[in-house]
């Protein structure tokens, strides 16, 4: 995998919330099928790689529950 601090992360759109945000890699995610994310607020912290149907679970749960 590409390092984390070479891709290009995107924040999620509800970082202006005030709440736990996080980043991904849609670029990566698209050329690859794997979808890094991490911690916003610990960009140099470990990242999560997940497949895009764990990536489409993972916001669904996060819609439901937010």
């Amino acid at each position: 995998m590409t390092e984390p601090e070479t891709l290009l992360w995107v924040k999620s759109s509800y970082s202006n919330n005030g709440g736990s945000c996080v980043e991904w890699a849609p670029a990566y995610a698209t050329a690859t099928g794997i979808v890094p994310v991490r911690d916003s607020k610990d960009s140099n912290g470990p990242h999560l790689t997940l497949t895009r149907e764990a990536f489409a679970g993972l916001v669904e749960f996060a819609k439901s529950h937010g």
